[in-house]
């Protein structure tokens, strides 16, 4: 009753000037000045207490609160503007993290907590949510300056106003895709300059410049959303949009005119570093597996590196140029852990085949060292031919000297496994010859491949033959002969009689042994792929490519219409792109070619009377 007379008669007439009182005692208080903050909270909690039989707080919010507000309001957008008006962004930023932590440390020492959240947002009105526009014009600033600490500033602020960061999440992925291309850019241009000077690219670009370039650029911003942006969703998100964007169309694949040249680049990146010894050290291969996954994840050709890398993956296992077993387990490990089983199931059986192949070696010298022993030291490799991505051999006639090898060994498999054929690759295949020094008496052992073997062994009866003569004894095509023949001019193990252009040899130019041939190496290697056949092998290699994808398209339309039996066109396609769009990113004009040949083929029928309705035949 006290509470309610002392209401009527005092706090009702003189409120206006008690608050108006509270009032510029907080405005001095926000101006720096020292007040008691014991007397504004007393009085408050009075305003508190005497509204006993009224609605909760009613008397302190329409007495106090509400003007409190409005006062809050006009004082914070004349001190944002001043202060906008004569200092930068960056230092505006931290007046106003500042000020919003006095006015949370306000309501904790006088103000009912009831006050807070209205508080909160008065404020963050006022003094973020009002400036967004100029935040967005520095955001850019900063970013190009790498300004990382004002970034995370902002972030904190505009993270408080709803839907506040949606412009941040767009400039920022606009500039690591800009920064991503620019840093491309300069790496194709260094790398064909390189590539004209030292020795032709064809187009190509490093894949270790190519690769790391575009780790460099999403470390650096990976970095920025972790620590700056709190690696929040939104802005993970639009770092994976840009780095998507920039490595399956950029300068490279613009230059090499084919939207698949990244996936094909980090496959060969991959090649290299599995060939390298540096890979053996757990640590630094876990670490170097992660960053190449890192760069696959974004691939949206996935089949086009899957084709590329199981290509070299079958070269390093054939050639045993691998560095480490366990790198390339762990290698494939991942991938199948990214993409599936069936992504990798070809990879794991090639090394399935390796060891079955170690066996057969063993049994196949346990079945020669109980019969009449070879003369030299032969061993294979069998491998099934649906796993493995070799091209079918060339025409090749095998040196005399190895024919002996051949048909033991054929007529050993052909009895241990009857009905299988045996297709020899003989430009997979490579041995060691002797070279015998004709001054000296000094032998020189020679890695080379099969086809170098059987032009050098040609000259163990004679010193000298012209070109049609060892292309008729070999059976080798002249455009793989001619390849050949230059990279045995080149090592100085043969040479041209007759003063002939090594590039564009004739039929009758004569071809004789060097017998001045020396080596400071105890062990020379030649072997060396045949650019002619690498450049085919790519041809095909990306022909293959497009009708692999074409016949899984269509496996995919088929699978969808048996389970849905009718389907409209629109709907088709988008469930189509969705199935697909873990392995590649189909394009709508090869889609509804597929869709065509299906009709053809009598999987699929118009519907009559909706041209753009399919139902599926069974």
């Amino acid at each position: 009753l006290a509470l309610v007379i002392w209401r009527e008669n005092l706090f009702k007439p003189l409120n206006k000037q008690v608050t108006s009182a509270v009032l510029n005692l907080i405005e001095k208080e926000r101006n720096g000045e020292t007040i008691n903050t014991s007397l504004i909270s007393g009085v408050l909690r009075s305003y508190v207490e005497i509204g006993i039989g009224l609605p909760s707080l009613s008397v302190y919010k329409e007495a106090f609160e509400s003007h409190f507000l409005a006062d809050t309001e006009r004082y914070f957008t004349s001190e944002s503007q001043q202060f906008l008006a004569a200092n930068p962004v960056t230092e505006y930023m931290k007046k106003a993290e500042a000020r919003l932590q006095e006015e949370e440390r306000r309501v904790q020492l006088y103000l009912h907590e009831s006050t807070h959240d209205q508080l909160a947002r008065k404020c963050e009105h006022v003094l973020i949510e009002q400036h967004l526009e100029q935040f967005h014009a520095e955001f850019q600033t900063l970013l190009n300056d790498d300004k990382n600490e004002d970034l995370g500033r902002m972030f904190k602020l505009v993270s408080k106003i709803k839907d506040g960061l949606g412009e941040l999440k767009t400039l920022i992925e606009a500039h690591i895709h800009t920064q991503g291309d620019v840093a491309i850019k300069q790496c194709a241009d260094t790398a064909l300059n390189v590539g004209l000077v030292l020795k032709p690219t064809n187009g190509q670009s490093d894949p270790k410049l190519y690769v790391q370039t575009i780790l460099d650029v999403h470390k650096k911003y990976d970095a920025l959303v972790q620590t700056s942006f709190d690696s929040d969703s939104g802005f993970v998100a639009a770092l994976d949009k840009a780095c998507g964007r920039f490595i399956n169309k950029n300068a490279v694949t613009v230059t090499a005119k084919s939207s698949s040249k990244s996936p094909e680049l980090l496959a060969r990146y991959c090649d290299t570093l599995l060939k390298s010894a540096k890979v053996s050290e757990d640590a630094e291969l876990e670490a170097t597996l992660k960053e190449v996954l890192t760069v696959f994840r974004y691939i949206e050709d996935k089949d086009v590196f899957q084709t590329f890398y199981s290509k070299m993956l079958a070269r390093r296992l054939v050639q045993h140029t691998s560095a480490s077993d366990d790198a390339e387990a762990q290698m494939i490990s991942r991938l199948k852990q990214t993409c599936g089983f069936e992504y990798t199931s070809k990879l794991q059986r090639m090394f399935q085949d390796v060891d079955v192949s170690k066996n057969l070696n063993e049994r196949f010298r346990s079945h020669i060292a109980s019969s009449t022993p070879l003369d030299l030291d032969f061993s294979i490799q069998v491998l099934s031919s649906g796993s493995w991505p070799f091209q079918q051999s060339v025409t090749f006639s095998l040196p005399v000297e190895l024919e002996r090898s051949y048909q033991r060994f054929t007529n050993f498999y052909s009895q241990a496994h009857n009905g299988r054929k045996l297709s020899w690759l003989y430009q997979m295949s490579k041995g060691e010859i002797v070279t015998n020094s004709t001054t000296d008496l000094k032998r020189f052992p020679t890695q080379a491949s099969t086809f170098q073997m059987a032009i050098l062994l040609q000259y163990n009866s004679a010193t000298s033959y012209t070109v049609q003569q060892l292309a008729e004894n070999t059976q080798l095509k002249m455009e793989i002969l001619v390849q050949v023949l230059i990279h045995l001019l080149k090592c100085k193990i043969l040479q041209c009689k007759d003063e002939a252009d090594v590039n564009n040899f004739k039929p009758h130019n004569e071809i004789e042994v060097f017998l001045g041939y020396r080596s400071k190496k105890l062990r020379v290697n030649i072997n060396k792929p045949v650019k002619t056949e690498q450049k085919q092998e790519q041809e095909v290699t990306h022909k293959h490519i497009e009708e692999d994808r074409k016949m899984l398209i269509q496996a995919a339309i088929v699978r969808i219409m048996k389970m849905r039996k009718q389907q409209k066109h629109q709907q088709l396609l988008s469930e189509v792109l969705a199935q697909l769009s873990s392995r590649f990113k189909p394009r709508v004009p090869i889609i509804k070619k597929c869709i065509d040949t299906l009709i053809e083929k009598e999987y699929l029928e118009r519907l009559e009377g909706e041209k753009d309705v399919y139902q599926y035949l069974a």
